[in-house]
């Protein structure tokens, strides 16, 4: 019996667009997170669903960082769940020490659309503090104590679900 985990991959909507278009998230190789070992340790849960909301919570992280590199695309965050099969999966327990790196993992091949589990996505009204929040990232990063509270305004937003039936009504014309 092959052996699944759930994997939560960071875009953007106009990344999901393109998904969307090519039947497919890629190329390969893709950056993703799931519950890993470091994460289990870090989050000191035996609880799954704790777990995985933790990686989501990183996933959104990522997205937010691929916002900041592309002003031009609809300021929310987007997370897409799959579940793929653990030899797809690339985990490097040395870079999981690093507080910066957990629930990173790696997949090795493209995920086909047809196989996520769900769409995780910013609401319209997270947009302006999204928007802030990619901003600051940069002054965050390098210690700016303001910034790094902007950047957390954004965590303030729950991203809400939607199957993967509803991604045509996600990537309508709003999301360049």
């Amino acid at each position: 019996m092959l052996h699944a985990m759930r994997v939560y991959i960071p875009t953007t909507l106009a990344g999901l667009a393109e998904a969307y278009e090519a039947g497919a998230v890629g190329p390969a190789p893709l950056d993703a997170y799931a519950v890993t070992p470091s994460l289990r340790e870090w989050y000191v849960s035996d609880d799954l669903e704790e777990l995985e909301y933790a990686a989501l919570t990183r996933a959104a992280q990522a997205s937010l960082r691929l916002l900041a590199v592309h002003p031009e695309v609809a300021r929310r965050r987007v997370v897409i769940a799959v579940d793929v099969a653990d030899g797809t999966v690339r985990y490097d327990p040395d870079r999981g020490l690093d507080p910066a790196a957990l629930g990173e993992v790696r997949l090795e091949r493209e995920v086909r659309l047809a196989d996520a589990a769900a769409v995780h996505v910013d609401g319209g009204g997270a947009e302006a503090d999204v928007s802030a929040a990619a901003e600051a990232l940069g002054a965050a990063d390098a210690g700016d104590d303001d910034a790094q509270f902007t950047v957390d305004g954004a965590e303030d937003h729950e991203l809400l679900w939607y199957a993967t039936q509803e991604i045509p009504n996600l990537i309508g014309p709003a999301t360049v």
